[in-house]
């Protein structure tokens, strides 16, 4: 049953966790997996010097994740966490996945060994404001890759098409995880939609948990690393005692 996944978050490896949960019982996915960033040969994620993002706190790395798998292997990862994805999804469902287009060794990875095949109905772009660059043979990168993954019945609510799909949201940036997502970009998501049952099988620091409890819908977050499933449980915590005075109906479990 679905309900005793609902508003928790699950430690543990995604694709496990998913495998044992019921098919047809999700209405929105949003997530944004590790961008196998250390596995790289010219973005400057090995260390800080000559980098694009000097002092970034993704050159330490995830917890619990080295993100630094051979292409191949990363792409099929990370498709098989689609396909469970989409099994989860109702018919009406749809997946937000967040990802980064990159160049490697001369050549583009736009991630399509990971989503060919698959239902993309449209390409979002995200354009984050600011942002500084210390490596002079780039220009600044300020955008990442929504795909839109849908079922065949999905559909927005009136009026949320006017947005447009060039998004321009500031990066979150009091925040101890190394690469989290805005809550007004997840906001724009939940409230584009009619979902009830948002699952997010990387949920990092708790963002779309936040978001869920924000626009009163149900969540199921899962991240692999104990120390992110416990900035989760504070930050949503937090959230919950500053904005509904410790109702216990938004209460969240490890």
């Amino acid at each position: 049953m679905i309900e005793e996944y609902l508003n928790k978050i699950i430690c543990g490896d995604a694709i496990e966790i998913m495998k044992n949960m019921p098919s047809n019982s999700i209405d929105l996915v949003i997530t944004s997996p590790p961008y196998n960033l250390k596995n790289s040969t010219g973005n400057g994620m090995k260390d800080g010097r000559g980098g694009k993002w000097k002092n970034a706190q993704l050159i330490n790395g995830y917890s619990h994740y080295d993100d630094n798998m051979p292409h191949e292997l990363y792409n099929k990862w990370q498709r098989d966490c689609l396909i469970e994805m989409l099994r989860l999804l109702k018919n009406d469902g749809a997946i937000f996945y967040n990802h980064k287009w990159r160049v490697q060794d001369g050549l583009i990875q736009d991630r399509h060994e990971i989503i060919q095949d698959l239902p993309v109905r449209q390409i979002i772009i995200w354009k984050r404001k600011g942002g500084i660059n210390f490596n002079t043979g780039y220009f600044l990168p300020t955008y990442e890759v929504i795909y839109l993954i849908a079922k065949p019945r999905f559909k927005l609510v009136p009026k949320a098409n006017a947005c447009g799909d060039i998004w321009e949201f500031k990066q979150e940036m009091k925040n101890g995880h190394p690469a989290p997502f805005p809550v007004e970009l997840i906001d724009r998501i939940i409230t584009s939609t009619n979902a009830k049952i948002i699952l997010d099988p990387f949920m990092g620091s708790g963002t779309t948990a936040i978001s869920a409890i924000k626009n009163d819908r149900n969540y199921v977050g899962i991240d692999i690393s104990p120390v992110y499933c416990e900035m989760s449980l504070k930050r949503i915590n937090n959230f919950v005692n500053n904005q509904f005075k410790n109702d216990i109906t938004k209460t969240t479990v490890i």
